[in-house]
């Protein structure tokens, strides 16, 4: 339970803080201490715990009243100079200047935060000192917002707008997910912050002035409108008098922002709104959304309350509602918004599909709320509540970290609590709150009246149908040359000579040298002398009486298990476009005497999920071969070993019987790969440039490129049409599968070593025996013509992404590390300041990939196009023949040796250690390339920047708007279009 501390211990606790309470969450083994400043009332969270990565953040309730986008412009101006650091770039430059395992900072729709992390306790300090200055003691010059927000300069003599954050969101806002969402809170939200788009609408952010950012500022970023919250091993007494001895002695008490409850609606609303799709097809291109505002998410047991009738409806495809949204068919998906939203001050709950037409906007409605009536009219299946149980458990206990570190994803976990003056810890600890639910859970019809209560008989409700139109890109293209075309029109000649001034001051500013020196830093001296890497154990278990390797690893799971089945996939499985369909169907479709429900059902109630993957690398001293492993993956709680014979069962059993689930799944794979493309458009630019520089490279532009979703779309329209071409499909899929189980296999399991022999004897026991047909298999081969010529392919976006790619070495070749430490240096000193702070990109790069085998340029989010492959080029000249600085260099290194040093999940570094090793990445292998980036040289940068670059043409690739196809043509790029 909570404890509330009294002042008998108040000598540990630093003399500007008032702890307020200490709580030990048991199933993560943490100590929450909550403090308070005495003077501003800033809260501070403290996560004790003996991680060696500490993270810190420090977030500002921020809750914009209109789309101009000023917190997000501001967040990225804040990090622009400041009082103690007065220096153009601190946080880019701190980047490279640091051991950091994470530093970002994020825009929400009512908080802005700024948070790090790094195992180096010197670093800790440098990264601290520089964000408690940013965020207390920003400079904001004119010019920063000018280059980060937005700004007019002529071209031409004509005004054109530009600005980082103007391309980011209308990069972002081209994602028909996007805007789905805000036209959705448009409407969810009449008069509440979350009413705006706190981002910035590309339409709004012209609008934005920077004496209102200013005003922005300093209305909210103060101590008493401040969460600060820590993770790791250092002490809080410590932390706090760094915050005190950096910060918050300067304030006096401030304000202090609520958020306040939206105003209700008293009946439901239907409203059709529109999104922008380029090309003539509208067919089957509907989202169909309801959408309720439930009560505030303080209220947390009704919030788990609602996470478990989201369980009930939604969890898997045997749930009523999830099982109606997929089969009902005039939708191809489910939609991306599904179920419980407890982020903002009142929850959300969604239900949607996607891949409709207009007219069926009633028949979702009404099909809909059959399913919740149905539901709701009879106590809900016990065993069905158990198994949603299961799984919050799973995802309280689940230590990750091998994306954003662990520490910082229990800090985000917690976060819109403090920001709306609730309780983290009730986040944090949800035991408490489930032995709450279990009580109400004696009523059996409590989660069906909730059902009742908060989405049945809820007025304030909001249906949207999204259409698509084709006319709105041109539209809003028009719209924005029109009033640039007034704009123009009124500029006095002393307003030009001001726009040609400030253009100029920028110009000037950027190209002015930042002094270093007034920034700390930590050195080549400061990193480990050894890289950490876990050790396996290789056992061995029988396999239809063969022995078979098991690789064991010990890890401080919390209690849960990691078991997979990693098979060695033959060439001709590899170059298949098939397998990739194979591997949706995994856990997904019905095994053995299962159909899909009951399977569906059966692995929520005692696993997290079963999964098909694939791990591919090149071979490490040969381009032209690929190594390959399939993974077949699940995880549970320790006390539960079914998932182990689960897992065997959904692969070794898979039925290939289940017609309309299939065709449903790929329509379902087909509808979101489609919608996702806009937000990565620069990785398949790289994917395209360089795909001929290897064997992998070749075999995943073909097999998961856009011509690969040409072909799925092709494939799926067939199916749905031709019996004799769904058929061909199944006849293919079931002679991969077969292929796949006569394969070498091997296995892993993780977990904590007093579990580990009854879970080996458990996998051996499972296994012992494969149902294996041994008769050979051959496979259809599909012949995909790969041209030799730049591609640019069109795609629904508003911005470019550009890369160029060159073919290099192996991962294994000496040179590998001086072309990695290239790219990153190439980035720093130059294509950071030409692409992102000059040329208005979001992002733009370098990078070697040891899989393609190629060193690739990048953009993001971009606004140009001929003028950023003349700043690719133009970072060589510079390379190999302006004066290069011995500081840079150390800087490339550091963030290379950062990025492999950074630790993961306890179970994620044992999974690639061992994936490490099975594709030949040994310890000795990845310390021999950790001690070669070490020993580069200036001298070892342009001698591979002249070998591998300067001598050699680049393949060229963009990423483009339907509308950028005249131009591209006339840049010489082959023209492909995304269907």
């Amino acid at each position: 339970m909570t404890v509330d501390v009294t002042e008998t211990i108040s000598h540990t606790v630093h003399p500007a803080f008032q702890l307020v309470r200490q709580h030990h969450v048991e199933a993560l083994d943490i100590a929450v201490s909550e403090y308070k400043h005495k003077v501003t009332g800033a809260i501070h969270y403290h996560l004790a715990t003996n991680h060696d990565e500490n993270v810190f953040l420090v977030a500002f309730r921020t809750q914009p009243m209109d789309s101009k986008g000023e917190a997000h412009i501001l967040e990225h101006t804040a990090l622009c100079g400041s009082e103690k650091f007065p220096v153009r770039d601190p946080f880019f430059l701190m980047i490279r200047r640091s051991l950091n395992t994470f530093m970002n900072a994020f825009t929400a729709a009512d908080w802005t935060a700024y948070p790090f992390a790094t195992q180096n306790a010197k670093d800790f300090q440098n990264l601290l000192e520089v964000y408690m200055d940013a965020a207390f003691a920003a400079n904001l010059n004119p010019l920063d917002f000018a280059q980060e927000g937005i700004r007019i300069e002529l071209e031409n003599g004509e005004p054109v707008y530009k600005g980082v954050v103007f391309n980011e969101m209308k990069g972002a806002m081209s994602s028909p997910s996007d805007q789905l969402y805000h036209s959705l809170a448009h409407h969810l939200f009449p008069t509440t912050t979350y009413h705006y788009n706190s981002g910035g609408d590309p339409k709004d952010i012209p609008d934005l002035t920077y004496e209102e950012l200013l005003h922005f500022y300093k209305s909210h970023y103060h101590p008493s409108n401040a969460v600060f919250m820590t993770f790791g091993n250092q002490s809080a007494y410590d932390l706090q008098e760094q915050f005190e001895t950096l910060a918050l002695s300067k304030f006096d008490k401030g304000e202090t922002l609520y958020s306040i409850p939206e105003t209700r609606l008293s009946a439901p609303i239907a409203v059709t709104d529109t999104y922008a799709v380029d090309g003539d097809d509208l067919k089957d291109k509907t989202y169909h959304v309801l959408s309720w505002l439930l009560p505030e998410a303080s209220e947390i047991k009704l919030r788990l309350g609602m996470r478990l009738v989201e369980g009930i409806l939604l969890e898997d495809s045997a749930s009523p509602l999830r099982h109606y949204l997929e089969t009902c068919g005039y939708a191809e998906a489910t939609g991306p918004f599904m179920g419980v939203d407890d982020s903002n001050f009142e929850m959300t709950f969604y239900c949607a599909v996607q891949g409709s037409n207009p007219e069926h906007a009633e028949e979702f409605k009404q099909g809909v709320f059959n399913i919740l009536e149905d539901v709701a009219s009879k106590p809900v299946d016990q065993n069905m509540v158990d198994a949603i149980l299961h799984q919050i458990e799973l995802h309280q206990r689940e230590i990750n970290g091998d994306g954003t570190p662990y520490g910082l994803s229990l800090i985000l976990n917690g976060l819109g609590s403090a920001i709306h003056h609730r309780d983290p810890v009730e986040v944090w600890d949800v035991d408490s709150a489930i032995a709450a639910v279990k009580e109400e859970l004696k009523d059996p019809m409590w989660l069906s009246n909730l059902i009742k209560t908060h989405l049945i008989d809820n007025p304030h409700r909001v249906q949207l149908t999204l259409v698509p139109d084709a006319e709105k890109s041109a539209k809003d293209i028009a719209d924005e040359k029109a009033r640039l075309a007034e704009i123009g029109k009124n500029l006095t000649e002393a307003q030009k000579a001001d726009i040609i001034a400030q253009t100029e001051a920028l110009n000037v500013r950027q190209d002015t040298p930042d002094d270093l020196n007034l920034l700390p830093k930590v050195g080549l001296e400061d990193v480990p002398a050894e890289l950490q890497i876990v050790q396996g154990q290789l056992r061995e278990i029988i396999s239809n009486q063969t022995d078979t390797p098991l690789n064991l690893y010990h890890a401080g799971t919390n209690g849960i298990y990691y078991q997979q089945v990693l098979v060695q996939i033959p060439d001709e499985v590899v170059q298949s476009p098939y397998f990739n369909l194979l591997s949706i169907l995994v856990g997904e479709v019905g095994a053995g005497e299962y159909d899909y429900l009951t399977f569906q059902q059966l692995q929520t109630a005692v696993s997290g999920g079963l999964g098909m993957g694939a791990s591919l690398r090149s071979k490490v001293d040969d381009k032209h071969k690929i190594t390959a492993w399939l993974t077949l993956t699940t995880k549970s709680l320790v006390n539960n070993l079914e998932a182990i014979q689960l897992l065997k069962t959904g692969f070794e059993k898979l039925r290939f019987d289940e017609k309309d689930r299939i065709i449903e799944l790929l329509q379902q794979r087909k509808t979101r790969w489609q919608s996702r493309v806009s937000g990565s458009g620069h990785s398949y630019a790289m994917q395209i440039a360089s795909r001929h520089h290897s064997a992998l490279a070749l075999r995943d532009y073909k097999n998961t490129g856009l011509g690969a979703l040409n072909w799925l779309v092709d494939l799926v329209n067939k199916i749905e049409q031709d019996d004799a071409a769904y058929e061909a499909l199944i006849t293919e899929l079931k002679a991969i599968h077969r292929i796949l189980l006569q394969a070498p296999k091997q296995f892993l399991v993780v977990c904590e070593e007093p579990q580990s022999d009854r879970l080996v004897a458990e996998v051996q026991d499972v296994w012992d025996k494969v149902d294996i047909e041994q008769t050979p298999v051959t496979l259809t081969q599909v012949n995909h013509v790969v041209g030799t010529q730049d591609e640019a392919w069109l795609v629904q976006a508003n911005v470019q992404f550009c890369a160029a790619a060159y073919p290099v070495v192996e991962v294994s070749h000496p040179d590998a590390a001086p072309l990695m430490v290239l790219a990153a240096y190439l980035r720093n000193g130059f294509l950071h300041s030409a692409i992102r702070e000059k040329g208005g990109a979001y992002g733009g790069g370098a990078s070697y990939d040891g899989n393609a085998c190629s060193f690739r340029f990048y953009s993001y989010r971009d606004p140009r196009l001929a003028e950023t492959f003349q700043d690719f080029d133009a970072s060589l000249d510079w390379i190999m023949n302006a004066p290069q600085l011995e500081h840079q260099l150390e800087e490339a290194i550091l963030g290379l040796i950062a990025g492999m040093d950074k630790p993961g999940s306890p179970a994620g570094e044992a999974i690639t250690a061992c994936y490490a090793y099975l594709h030949k990445r040994t310890p000795a292998f990845r310390k021999q390339m950790r001690e070669r980036l070490l020993a580069v040289t200036l001298d070892d940068l342009k001698r591979v920047a002249e070998t591998y670059l300067v001598k050699q043409t680049a393949s060229k690739a963009v990423v483009a708007p339907m509308a950028k196809r005249e131009t591209l043509e006339q840049l010489g790029f082959v023209i492909q279009q995304v269907q």
